[in-house]
């Protein structure tokens, strides 16, 4: 069944243009699901049947894995028995008829204006590592980019004078993100000041670098938004995509339309972005209750 797998892989990069990201967590996922296989006798893609994939979520269910990974995971095991069909390696989809783990949609956290500043004020000062953290963390909240696009951002795709930046997200689908006036501002102080200094034949094609030159990796941005909401005094506990959900908040609360704000995060579904309504009505539901004399 590995060999499956590993044509199952190749078609999510080569067909389907799926990220690296997302291929390592189908194979694990599919690794996982396949060491089971294999231990209930299921050697080949026709003997295997709903009751094994049933037992195969009851099993992770007992382990403790959350609603949300099971839902993960059970995707891509409907996924890969698609694909064993279309291929003609298999007659039947024995996904058929199981149903995914039941999710509670949890409100996406996000800042306040204040806490936004506050965020941004911990950048104070005119050292390397002030400038670049304060250029990273407002273009992350001038343009909701995912981490993963953030730190991936090259010298060419950012056009400060157009105030434009051209990102390539999931799917590996490209789009355009306007840049605000404050965060152009700040990247281009950034390249004047500090990455000409790191980097100065840009031999390195990646917009942020880190200290000693390098790219900059998802895990140390992540570092480096943990170390400033500190220091900013924000008791939140708070990701780079708290600001990614901030982003989207304060534009929906400010009064821009929903097709927009999927536009400028990447959503290929328009009821992904409709979470953030949700997180609109319960702030002036809040508002309601502390303000109105009947509230």
């Amino acid at each position: 069944m590995n060999d499956y797998l590993d044509l199952f892989i190749n078609y999510l990069a080569v067909e389907k243009g799926l990220s690296g990201n997302t291929q390592e967590a189908y194979s694990r996922d599919l690794t996982r699901y396949l060491d089971f296989l294999e231990k209930q006798g299921a050697t080949s893609p026709g003997s295997v049947k709903a009751t094994d994939i049933a037992l195969f979520m009851g099993r992770l269910k007992d382990r403790g894995i959350g609603p949300r990974s099971r839902a993960r995971c059970l995707s891509a095991i409907r996924m890969f028995h698609k694909f064993l069909m279309v291929e003609n390696y298999a007659e039947t989809n024995p996904t058929s008829i199981i149903e995914a783990p039941r999710i509670l949609h949890k409100l996406p956290g996000f800042l306040t204006t204040q806490e936004v500043d506050a965020l941004f004020a911990a950048c104070a000062g005119t050292s390397a590592e002030n400038l670049r953290d304060l250029a990273m963390l407002e273009l992350l909240y001038a343009t909701g980019l995912r981490v993963s696009e953030l730190v991936g951002l090259k010298l060419r795709e950012v056009n400060l004078d157009s105030g434009y930046l051209m990102t390539v997200g999931k799917g590996n689908k490209e789009r355009l993100v306007p840049i605000g006036e404050s965060a152009r501002d700040k990247v281009g102080t950034y390249l004047a000041a500090v990455r000409t200094k790191l980097d100065p034949r840009c031999a390195n094609p990646f917009l942020f670098l880190s200290r000693l030159g390098a790219d900059m990796s998802r895990q140390a941005f992540w570092s480096i938004v943990k170390k400033r909401s500190l220091m900013a005094g924000i008791r939140k506990n708070i990701s780079p995509h708290t600001l990614r959900h901030s982003f989207a908040t304060h534009l929906l609360e400010n009064g821009a339309d929903l097709r927009s704000v999927q536009i400028m995060l990447g959503h290929a579904d328009l009821s992904t972005t409709q979470i953030y309504t949700h997180v609109t009505r319960e702030r002036l539901k809040r508002l309601h209750q502390q303000i109105h004399p009947r509230g």
